[in-house]
């Protein structure tokens, strides 16, 4: 009996991981959903900020911030502007609930992403963009896939 509750309690634990997706496993999955090239933005672009913004982890939630907001996913999408998170005041502009972009299936995140680049700030939304991909040689990200 105890080995049947420690074997359901290991499968549990392996179902409740982040997936972490290889920086190649991210290339052919966005390139598969027309992000190279989207609103002018190479797939090194989308590969080097969600890096820096999630180290390619699906279930990645940022830290709270002191009006309810959080950030969410794979590309960190915020609950102030793009997703609904009951806790704060939103603009959800992508109509989804954050945790839409939570779980291993990363396709909503791409919708949500290809939205966010359509406002006047496109890419600048992402800070850790800004910071650490913005004018940059990107070609590295997208290298061997």
């Amino acid at each position: 009996m105890k080995a049947i509750v420690l074997a359901v309690l290991f499968l549990f634990i392996a179902a409740n991981e982040a997936k972490v997706y290889s920086r190649c496993q991210l290339v052919s999955i966005l390139r598969r959903n027309g992000m190279d090239g989207y609103r002018g933005y190479s797939l090194g672009n989308w590969i080097c900020m969600a890096y820096y913004q999630s180290r390619y982890n699906s279930r990645f939630v940022g830290p709270q911030t002191s009006n309810g907001n959080r950030q969410y996913g794979i590309f960190q999408i915020s609950s102030r502007w793009w997703c609904n998170n009951y806790q704060g005041p939103t603009a959800n502009g992508c109509n989804k609930p954050c945790s839409a972009f939570i779980n291993d299936d990363i396709t909503d995140d791409i919708t949500c992403a290809k939205r966010i680049v359509r406002d006047p700030n496109g890419m600048n939304a992402w800070y850790a963009w800004q910071k650490n991909c913005k004018g940059k040689n990107l070609s590295r990200w997208t290298r061997g896939c």
